[in-house]
């Protein structure tokens, strides 16, 4: 019925890697001989501008040349990987079905539902289902969830792939791998983070993504134009800078003295701002009027003194998130470089944890 996974496991090594606006992030991961997990290496990859824009591949070349350097940078002899599309990019919906269909009768049923869901002729789109579970209507009756995207969206990132030498194993939804990264965020919150409402704030350089969660199920999720794009515009604009200069100076901390003032503190008040805002709209569309925590994930959550901005906006408690925390590392990591980036590596490590999957 498919060419390529979105949901399925694949019980091999293997790199997640998250394409985004910005950049290119790779991890991989190996099973820690005491349990758990080890971190062997990652990469992060700056991109050219509008190479990826609203989530498709614009500049072929431009991406699988930062995935080719990227992997050299690893060092790593695993050419498997795991992709995942931006949730716009894929149509998602839950069904109930009979339990106990063998394959085939489920694949049948997936296509007959699909039809009623997709806009698009089922030989345009790459499409794959996973049975979550019995469904709450009975135990005769499984829940199953089928996920669907256009096949070009699908062959430009494993295209991109291809292109630097890796084999695209995995195909999976951005918004999914960083849950599947956040419950390892999860852990480190006050009582597991069980039973409370968990807001997690996705700040990438064009767009703030924000989930809502409790024990682990989605109850609100919102997309909002912002990201740290916005201040890497301000300092250009404001020292004469190029784009290469003002994202230099961004992650070296060269940039003019009065750049914090000016420029940063202001940005962290309206990025809290927007936080805050997206709670409100939160609580107006939904039946809850509190959150428990915040966690602050995104590129964006790489900025000192983030937490207690939006902390202090919101009178949340805040954290920034570091799947990574409870895991060993390997003698190619630094820890406190990958303490630095591991907010911005959600989605790649949520990718990497695939080869786990049974």
């Amino acid at each position: 019925m498919i060419d390529l996974s979105f949901l399925s496991p694949r019980a091999r090594p293997l790199i997640g890697v998250d394409i985004s606006s910005s950049s290119v992030k790779m991890v991989e991961l190996s099973a820690a001989s005491g349990g758990g997990y080890r971190v062997e290496r990652y990469a992060v990859e700056s991109l050219p501008r509008e190479a990826v824009s609203d989530g498709n591949i614009a500049n072929l070349d431009a991406v699988s040349e930062a995935i080719r350097r990227g992997w050299r940078r690893l060092g790593t002899s695993t050419k498997f990987v795991a992709l995942a599309l931006p949730a716009s990019a894929v149509i998602t919906k839950k069904i109930i079905l009979p339990a106990g269909l063998r394959d085939q009768e489920l694949e049948v049923q997936v296509e007959s539902e699909a039809n009623q869901y997709i806009p698009f002729a089922l030989d345009e789109v790459n499409l794959d289902f996973q049975v979550i579970g019995p469904a709450a209507s009975g135990a005769d009756e499984d829940e199953v969830l089928i996920a669907a995207s256009r096949k070009e969206k699908v062959e430009d990132r494993v295209a991109a792939a291809e292109a630097a030498g890796l084999k695209a194993l995995v195909m999976d939804v951005e918004s999914y791998a960083s849950l599947s990264a956040f419950e390892l965020v999860q852990a480190d919150l006050p009582e597991g983070g069980q039973d409370k409402i968990i807001a997690l704030v996705d700040a990438g350089a064009n767009v703030m993504n924000v989930s809502v969660l409790r024990n682990g199920v989605q109850v609100y999720a919102r997309e909002q134009a912002f990201g740290g794009f916005l201040l890497t515009q301000d300092i250009m604009r404001h020292f004469g800078m190029s784009l290469e200069e003002a994202e230099s100076g961004k992650r070296t901390g060269s940039l003019p003295e009065s750049y914090e003032t000016e420029l940063l503190r202001p940005f962290m008040d309206a990025l809290a701002l927007e936080v805050s805002r997206a709670l409100q709209f939160f609580f107006t569309s939904t039946q809850f009027n509190q959150v428990d925590h915040i966690v602050l994930a995104g590129g964006c959550a790489v900025i000192p003194g983030l937490a207690e901005t939006v902390a202090g906006r919101t009178q949340v408690d805040t954290h920034i998130a570091n799947p990574f925390s409870g895991m060993s590392l390997s003698s190619k990591i630094r820890p406190k470089n990958l303490a630095a980036d591991a907010p911005a590596l959600l989605v790649a490590c949520g990718l990497a944890l695939r080869r786990f999957d049974l």
